[in-house]
């Protein structure tokens, strides 16, 4: 008996799995092939098989004694992407879009007795094909920017947003639990308020960013990854200064030099360069945090190319322009103004010496009259 009861639950259990059949999920980027396998290796004489697609189960594809053909008219949006394996009955659907996400039925049943064999379903997800330039976004301190998933719309998807590693949970939506949810209070609070999930595609946007979301961000679709986005975030840059040394004023055969510095203060990640026109002369990069930077030039005072001094970061740049007769002046200048001022300082000190001569003649004057008066009362 007990042995009878074994061989009728297995014998239930198997038309349970005919019956019912099974669900895979599949996961592909838009132009990718999906083959759909009807779990036959070779259909027999009385096979019927019915291809469906959504949920309102509409007939995409006929294999039977009669019919072996595709049925593409849906919409137009299979119109020449389906290839039918006529010796398995496996549907394949080529150049995949992402309007083919949704749910695909295969029924398989005896046209002799019309009894089911099994069915089973497929979810297809197609995600926006992403190239290396969409993995990576560069942006300015406080502004804002939007991470795509790569969906128009949601089906009963779970996605998950994460932050550097699986340690740091920043957003999720679990559509069949109705939950669509931020979590901005992680690594000390640095996404608070600035986290913005679209719940109908389930792209993520930071506002008001700062140099702390530099990173990795991972985006996950039903437990399958998506590839990462790295997002660099750049400071504001400030202008450069350019400032002169006088003490370098030298004289060269009939020519003269000007030594000019251009100076930041407090960059990183950027690249100060001297240009004379539109031709580059000199450069120096740091990626270092908090660094100054200086870079020297030298122009004759007679020039009269234009130079300019620029910063720039992968995103953006500040330039200050030269302006020579300003910042520089010949040696012989230097030269004259130091023996204007030279004769100034000794016609000062020539007149405090005859101011000085004359009161000593004033004095010795006095001192003589004195001694005569004294000298007639004696």
């Amino acid at each position: 008996m007990k042995k009878m009861f074994l061989k009728f639950l297995l014998l239930c259990l198997w038309h349970l799995i005919g019956v019912f059949g099974y669900e895979v999920r599949i996961s592909v980027n838009e132009g990718e092939s999906i083959t759909l396998n009807s779990g036959l290796t070779e259909i027999q004489t009385d096979d019927d098989i019915l291809w469906t697609f959504r949920n309102d189960r509409s007939t995409i594809a006929i294999i039977n004694r009669v019919n072996k053909r595709i049925l593409d008219n849906l919409d137009g949006r299979f119109r020449d992407r389906l290839q039918l394996d006529h010796q398995t009955g496996s549907l394949t659907i080529t150049n995949s879009r992402m309007i083919d996400s949704g749910l695909y039925e295969v029924t398989i049943s005896r046209s002799s007795n019309l009894e089911t064999k099994y069915n089973s379903m497929f979810d297809v997800s197609v995600y926006e094909r992403f190239v290396e330039t969409d993995t990576k976004k560069s942006v300015m301190e406080g502004d804002s920017v939007t991470l795509h998933s790569g969906r128009t719309y949601l089906n009963d998807d779970w996605i998950q947003w994460w932050f550097m590693n699986k340690n740091n949970l920043i957003a999720e939506i679990n559509v069949p639990e109705s939950r669509f949810s931020v979590y901005d209070d992680v690594l000390d609070g640095i996404f608070r308020n600035r986290l913005k999930l679209n719940k109908q595609t389930g792209s993520l946007t930071i506002t008001n960013i700062t140099t702390e979301h530099t990173g990795v961000y991972e985006l996950e679709y039903n437990t399958w990854s998506r590839p990462s986005f790295y997002l660099s975030v750049y400071t504001r840059l400030p202008v450069p200064v350019i400032s002169s040394n006088s003490s370098n004023c030298s004289s060269s055969s009939s020519s003269s030099y000007c030594s000019l510095l251009c100076s930041v203060l407090n960059v990183s990640h950027v690249t100060l360069s001297w240009y004379k026109g539109n031709s580059l002369l000199s450069s120096i990069s740091v990626s270092a945090l908090s660094t100054s930077l200086s870079l020297p030039l030298e122009v004759e005072y007679q020039d009269k190319n234009s130079y300019s001094c620029v910063l720039n970061n992968p995103i953006s740049n500040q330039t200050q322009h030269l302006d020579i007769s300003q910042l520089c002046h010949t040696c012989s200048d230097s030269v004259y103004s130091c023996g204007s001022t030279e004769a100034v300082i000794r016609l000062v000190v020539t007149a405090l010496v005859g101011v000085a001569a004359a009161a000593a003649v004033v004095l010795l004057v006095y001192d003589i009259r004195s001694r005569r008066a004294e000298q007639d009362r004696a």
